[in-house]
């Protein structure tokens, strides 16, 4: 066991750093009676108090359309000069200083533990971190021993020790869980192989400003809103099916039938909102009244090796102008896409027209990441 020693008045402090200075008295006879550890011995006491972000599955409708509303709030003051802000903007910028009038995270560190090439996440994270006055730490795949020399638990134990929250871009969504698991502070998922919530986060904001009317929530203006997803199974798909039925939106699905979605997931979706999901054949029959079009990649990072079996199995998924205008969707309709996009997934001509709202959902990440993050760590 250990005991302390009590600093009290007797020696300067110089005195207390020379070497071999006894400030505690060390048993060594209590190692031996010790229980032998094992990885549930490591897990913090407090996990069970301790929010994460690793699937918009562990949040309920109200969170989710709090985080959006805050995003959207946080969008308007940072983007709006303070002589034309409303009252209710000038009050809620408060929200970004502590008591002491400093930013809100200020002496908070974020780490950011990315596997993977990142271009959005990570210049979201940082300059969203940074907005709110906390330090973001980028630790690449070739700055940290991680998967070298040391595995998630004891990253995850370190890391968690010395920073105040951990955002991740993993490969198998296992990493993220572990993570979390080990953790003594947030973990923010940033994407893996089978969940991306803040990119769902930034997808409803974006769908809030273009169908939204003035002066109503984020939920009255997401409610019935029919949205299509054209493309691969992925965790783009597994986290719309997550949130949107459970937030009284509808999603119209068109896979190739080699990448349909797991039956699993169709069920969970459907046990939120009965008749919120539809399956079709065919892209065009998907499209049809839809107010939003959503493709992503067809090839994830990690899929390289499968890129040319894919092209063949995804021949006429493609989506442009033919594509559209067969399915005949709402005369409002708007195209999305996560974004890095191949000109395979859609055409110029929809990518780059009046109809893309590509840039400004990008742009969004941004400020649901703030939301998040002050969410969970301020």
């Amino acid at each position: 066991m250990l005991k302390s020693c009590i600093f009290q008045n007797s020696k300067p402090v110089s005195a207390l750093l020379k070497p071999g200075l006894k400030c505690f008295n060390f048993h060594t006879s209590s190692i031996s009676n010790q229980v032998e550890l094992t990885p549930a011995n490591l897990i913090p006491s407090n996990s069970g108090q301790i929010r994460h972000m690793l699937s918009l599955e562990d949040y309920t409708p109200a969170e989710i359309f709090n985080l959006v509303e805050k995003a959207a709030l946080f969008k308007r003051i940072c983007t709006t000069p303070n002589d034309i802000r409303s009252a209710s903007e000038k009050e809620a910028v408060g929200w970004l200083k502590r008591a002491d009038s400093l930013p809100i995270l200020t002496g908070k560190t974020l780490a950011m533990i990315f596997k993977k090439r990142s271009t959005r996440t990570r210049v979201a994270t940082e300059t969203s971190m940074s907005l709110l006055g906390g330090h973001p730490m980028f630790l690449g795949s070739q700055d940290i021993q991680l998967g070298v020399n040391e595995s998630l638990l004891d990253t995850s134990k370190v890391i968690s020790s010395m920073t105040d929250g951990i955002m991740a871009r993993v490969d198998s969504h296992s990493e993220i869980l572990e993570l979390a698991k080990y953790s003594r502070v947030p973990v923010i998922n940033a994407l893996s192989d089978e969940s991306h919530p803040t990119q769902i986060l930034a997808d409803m904001l974006t769908l809030h400003e273009v169908f939204g009317k003035p002066g109503q929530s984020v939920q009255e203006s997401l409610s019935n809103l029919l949205v299509t997803y054209i493309g691969d199974a992925n965790n783009m798909l597994y986290e719309f099916l997550l949130a949107f039925p459970k937030c009284g939106m509808k999603l119209a699905i068109s896979t190739p039938a080699k990448y349909s979605v797991p039956t699993a997931r169709i069920s969970k979706a459907l046990s939120d909102a009965k008749d919120s999901v539809t399956l079709h054949d065919s892209p065009v029959s998907a499209i049809k009244d839809s107010r939003a079009i959503i493709t992503d990649t067809w090839i994830s990072m990690g899929q390289e090796s499968e890129k040319k079996q894919r092209l063949i199995d995804f021949q006429g998924y493609c989506i442009d102008a033919n594509m559209i205008q067969a399915g005949n969707p709402s005369k409002d309709w708007v195209f999305m896409h996560c974004l890095p996009r191949k000109q395979e997934e859609v055409s110029d001509q929809v990518f780059y027209s009046d109809r893309s709202v590509v840039f400004q959902e990008a742009e969004n990440r941004k400020w649901t990441i703030m939301a998040t993050i002050h969410s969970l760590l301020a």
